[in-house]
C-alpha cells in the first residue's frame, strides 16, 4: 500500500528540506494502532519543524505533523478497534515519531483519545493542538478559581491559533477578554470572536517595569519573552497567568515582583505530554464549550501539497486563526 506524506529530511550536505512524497506502508514506524488519517493541521510548532527554523525534528527522515484525526484501520491495542474515530496530539509525534501530515499513520494506542460526540474529524483539526492547548490554559485559570466577575482576561498572540480559540472559549464562558495582537487590522475579526477590547502588542513586547498597573485577573500567553514578563507585571493581586508558547522568544526577562508582592501564579501549560485524563477532559470541554460557528469562521483549509507553504506563512504571521489540512487531497 502506498500513501502520500510530508517528509522532512536532510540531504548529503545536511541541508534541511520538506517535501510531499509517496511512501509505502513499510515506512510506517512501530506502533500498535494504524490510523487512516482524514485531517491534520498546521500549528506554530509544525511551522518550525517544516521550515527547520528550530530543531523540532529529532530524527530523519520523518513524517511531519503533530496532530491528526482519523479512523482506526488496524489495532492490537485493547482500547481500539477498526472503525473507531480518534484524535492524536503531541507525544513526540512529528518530532521523533512520524506524524499526521500523511494519509496513513501508525502510533501507540496509549497516545490516542476518542473523537468526542459533537465534533467531526475536520472540526477536531480546526481545533488541533493550538485549540487543545488553549483549552488547557482556560482550565488552568478555572482551577485557580478565576470567575468572570474577577476581572478581564488578557490573551496575547490573539490572532494566532491558540489566541483565537482562547478568545472564543473565554467569551462564551462569560469572561471579558482583552486581545493583544500585532495585527491591529484584525480588531473587528477578534471582536467578532468575543474580544471586548483589542490592544497593540507593542504595549507589551518591549522591556517594561517589574510591576505595572493591575489591569487583568488572568492571562493566556502564547508569546513568551517580554510579552509574558509584562503580562505578569500587569496581573491583579492573586491572579493567574497560563504560559504555553514562545512566539516572541523562550526568554523570560521578568521580575519576581508580581509573584512575591501580588501573589500572582504562573502556570506552565504542556500539551505534548499531558496525561490522558486531562486530554480527554480538554476535548470533552472543547466539544461542549467552543462555538463551532466561530471555529469555522477562523479556519481555512489547504491540501496536503499546500501544507509546506502554509507552514512558512504561519511563521511569517500571514495566517490568522487555524489551518486544516485535508490529507486526502495531495
Amino acid at each position: 500500500m502506498s500513501f502520500q506524506a510530508i517528509v522532512i529530511d536532510k540531504d548529503e550536505n545536511a541541508r534541511y528540506r520538506a517535501e510531499l512524497r509517496p511512501l509505502s506502508d513499510q515506512a510506517l514506524p512501530e506502533g500498535d494502532v494504524t490510523v487512516g488519517v482524514q485531517y491534520s493541521t498546521i500549528n506554530y510548532k509544525d511551522g518550525l519543524a517544516i521550515t527547520g527554523k528550530a530543531p523540532v525534528v529529532r530524527k530523519f527522515p520523518l513524517v511531519a505533523g503533530i496532530d491528526f484525526s482519523g479512523v482506526v484501520e488496524q489495532s492490537s491495542h485493547p482500547a481500539w478497534k477498526p472503525g473507531d474515530r480518534v484524535i492524536l496530539n503531541g507525544w513526540g509525534v512529528g518530532e521523533s515519531h512520524s506524524g499526521g501530515l500523511s494519509q496513513l499513520a501508525r502510533v501507540k494506542g496509549d497516545w490516542l483519545v476518542p473523537l468526542p460526540d459533537g465534533l467531526n474529524a475536520r472540526q477536531a483539526m480546526a481545533i488541533g493542538t493550538a485549540g487543545y492547548t488553549a483549552m488547557l490554559c482556560v482550565m488552568a485559570l478555572e482551577r485557580h478559581g478565576l470567575k468572570p466577575h474577577d476581572g478581564d482576561i488578557l490573551v496575547t498572540g490573539a490572532s494566532g491559533g491558540v489566541g483565537t480559540i482562547a478568545i472564543s472559549l473565554l467569551s462564551k464562558l462569560g469572561f471579558r477578554v482583552l486581545a493583544s495582537t500585532g495585527r491591529t487590522a484584525e480588531a473587528d475579526f477578534l471582536k467578532q470572536l468575543g474580544a471586548a477590547e483589542v490592544i497593540d502588542r507593542a504595549e507589551l513586547s518591549s522591556p517594561g517595569k517589574p510591576l505595572g498597573k493591575e489591569r487583568w485577573a488572568g492571562v493566556v500567553d502564547s508569546v513568551g519573552s517580554h510579552t509574558l514578563a509584562n503580562a505578569c507585571a500587569g496581573t491583579r493581586y492573586r491572579g493567574a497567568v497560563a504560559a504555553c508558547g514562545l512566539a516572541q522568544g523562550m526568554d523570560f526577562p521578568g521580575s519576581v515582583a508580581p509573584f512575591i508582592l501580588r501573589g500572582v501564579t504562573l502556570y506552565g501549560i504542556d500539551s505534548v505530554m499531558a496525561p490522558k485524563p486531562l486530554r480527554r477532559e480538554a476535548w470533552m470541554r472543547l466539544a461542549r464549550d467552543l462555538d463551532l460557528a466561530k471555529l469555522e469562521a477562523l479556519t481555512h483549509e489547504v491540501t496536503l501539497g499546500e501544507a509546506i507553504k502554509a507552514a512558512e506563512d504561519i511563521l511569517a504571521g500571514r495566517i490568522r486563526g487555524r489551518v486544516v489540512v485535508d490529507v486526502s487531497r495531495g
